[in-house]
Formats: C-alpha cells, structure tokens, sequence
C-alpha cells in the first residue's frame, strides 16, 4: 500500500504538502478511525523519522493510547497532565522546544527533547490528541501545527472513540 504514494520534497514544509495529499489517498475510502489512525502514525514516522508518533483517544476522564509507532508509551493521562493532558485541557495545539523545562512533563521515554500535541476535534468536542515526539531540541514549530492540524481534519470521524 505504501507503494501507491510518495511524498516529496526536502524542505518541512514540501513534505508537509505532499504528506497531506498521500495522507488523503491513503485514508480514502476507509472509515475506521483506528486504522486510519495509524496508517497516518506509520506514514508520518516514515517520512519524517520522528522519535514517537502516535494517537491518545479521550476515554471518560483520560486520554487512553491509541496507534502509536515508536518506544513503549504511557497507556493512560489524565487531563491537564503533560503535554498531552494540557493540549486536551485547553482544546488547542502545544509545542515543546525542550520537554525538560515544560513543568509537569511525563517522561515515558528519556530520549524524549521536544513535543508536539495537536487535538482531533470531532463535533466541536476533542476525541484524542496526536503526539509526536522528537529526540531533538526545537523540532516542532507553527509549520508542523499548520499542517498536523490540517491532517487531524482528514480522519473520518465518529461522534466518539
């Protein structure tokens, strides 16, 4: 299946481009958002060979993992806890030059050194939060939210995970 796609360019923002159009193709037709998931981990460590990426989808009162690729992960966060629980929190996107001065971080990897959390909205209301995590410092930038944003609106979603 990867082969039907290619995703080009050298530049972040290249990549970003062409990631959302082969995100697009790979997801058509599919309306499971567990698979589609991670079909869109898989292809964005591929691409930009990131430390970790993957999904936490809202279960009751916490974020629960979902598909994820990448390093044992922490299975469950409460909200307004880490990155990922401050991103679900305030219904909005956070980056993280450097995750040891972002006070209450959850280490589940030390080769963690920065982050970034995009929240998957479906009805107005977060479902989940995609994660990735660099093991470099000042990875993440307003290019990345740009276009993870725009990746997170291609899931085909259910009213509730």
């Amino acid at each position: 299946m990867a082969e039907l796609f290619s995703v080009t360019g050298t530049a972040k923002e290249e990549k970003y481009r062409s990631l959302v159009v082969a995100i697009g193709a790979l997801m058509q037709g599919e309306p499971d958002i567990i698979a589609n998931m991670a079909n869109v981990t898989a292809t964005i460590k591929e691409v930009f060979g990131f430390l970790w990426v993957g999904f936490y989808r809202v279960v009751g009162d916490e974020l629960v993992l979902g598909p994820f690729q990448g390093l044992v992960a922490c299975n469950r966060i409460k909200k307004g806890r880490g990155v990922c629980g401050v991103s679900w929190e305030k219904a909005e996107s956070v980056i993280v030059p450097d995750v040891n001065r972002f006070a209450g971080h959850i280490a589940c990897s030390s080769k963690s050194k920065s982050e970034i959390v995009v929240p998957v909205f479906s009805n107005n209301e977060i479902i989940g939060v995609l994660d990735i995590d660099s093991e470099y410092l000042n990875t993440f930038d307003k290019t990345d939210e740009k276009y993870l944003s725009q990746i997170v609106k291609l899931l085909p979603l259910p009213d509730a995970l």
